[in-house]
């Protein structure tokens, strides 16, 4: 139990990136880098007590900076999509990256993910929290936004994700964790025979390019219905303009009960091991992505080999591309205000 730094290895400028291990008394552990903030491992008991990491994710920092996909780790200033890479705040247009087919994804070239955070381990809370400062400009956004994102492991077996910030400008402020789960363990293939429930019935309907049209598409008794706990592999393959579209699973579920703090809001399970993952969050919307694009062949921790649908992420956030539609919930932080947005995935066995 307690708390441990090693190195994870250096860039190439030579920094070096350090590796923080978080284990509480029940021999839940967690490990998260100082790069990208990122969530590295999560290891927990199945129903049998075997221990068995649930995280997709890489040997050392080299390997976070070769490969896409963003596994693991903070997304920011904007996660998800915005339509033709430019955002208009305040009266003021700015142009981003145009990253994915001529649109802005998880912030462009250089995310958060990509960068190196200041860190400071809370031994007293079984915590870590990782801080920088976003200059103004930065991705093209506007405002100096000065931000942390904590994790804790908690004693009931909880990773807690706090995001805090606040810009002296008005800004976009929709941040979010890029894990992809397999609660078979991260080694053992495809996630599609594991079960999920989300308390949303409705999604924003989404183009050709997985960028919203505006319209809130009820989904009660379609494909994309997770009300009812089922597979994740039971739709995925149905011929359904949404799945088409994505190759599978990756939109946005707009959630239940907002405004009402943090609630269950999803709940995923292995049945073969018996890990439970039930997800908690503030936010008005979670991304079910099933690791359609997953690099093939990819080479994970202890030589693991990652294919398409080998993990699955709920990501929870605003709707994508917020900026562009008057009738989804606003993603601007105002001038001085604080954004402070908590999200937890709890795990046990059944």
């Amino acid at each position: 139990m307690g708390s441990k730094v090693s190195s994870f290895g250096r860039l190439a400028d030579g920094t070096e990136v350090s590796l923080v291990t978080l284990v509480n008394k029940n021999g839940m552990g967690v490990e998260v880098t100082n790069y990208g903030a990122t969530l590295v491992s999560v290891t927990v008991p199945d129903r049998k007590g075997r221990t068995g990491d649930v995280v997709l994710g890489y040997e050392d920092v080299a390997d976070y900076v070769m490969h896409a996909g963003c596994l693991g780790a903070t997304i920011g200033r904007n996660g998800n999509r915005i339509a033709g890479a430019k955002v208009t705040i305040s009266g003021e247009e700015y142009i981003l990256d145009d990253n994915e087919n001529g649109n802005n994804l998880h912030s462009g070239f250089v995310g958060y993910h990509r960068m190196v955070w200041d860190m400071e381990v809370l031994e007293d809370q079984l915590a870590v929290k990782f801080s920088r400062v976003s200059p103004d400009g930065e991705q093209g956004f506007p405002g100096n936004f000065q931000i942390s994102v904590t994790y804790t492991l908690t004693e009931e077996n909880e990773v807690q994700i706090h995001y805090q910030g606040v810009s002296d400008k008005d800004t976009i402020a929709n941040m979010t964790n890029h894990s992809y789960f397999n609660l078979a363990g991260h080694e053992s293939g495809s996630v599609l025979e594991q079960t999920l429930w989300i308390d949303a019935e409705e999604i924003t309907e989404n183009d050709s390019t997985s960028i919203p049209t505006g319209n809130i598409r009820n989904i009660k008794g379609t494909v994309m219905d997770f009300t009812e706990r089922k597979t994740l592999g039971q739709d995925i393959d149905a011929d359904y303009d949404q799945l088409n579209f994505g190759h599978g699973y990756d939109h946005n579920y707009v959630l239940k009960n907002q405004g009402t703090g943090v609630r269950k809001v999803a709940e995923a399970m292995d049945e073969k091991s018996g890990r439970v993952m039930e997800v908690f969050t503030d936010c008005v919307a979670v991304q079910l992505y099933t690791g359609n694009f997953i690099d093939p062949d990819s080479r994970g921790k202890g030589g693991a080999v990652y294919q398409p649908r080998h993990g699955f992420c709920l990501e929870t956030q605003f709707y994508p591309d917020a900026n562009h539609h008057e009738n989804f919930p606003s993603s601007i932080l105002k001038a001085g205000e604080a954004y402070d947005t908590t999200t937890i995935y709890k795990f046990s066995v059944r």
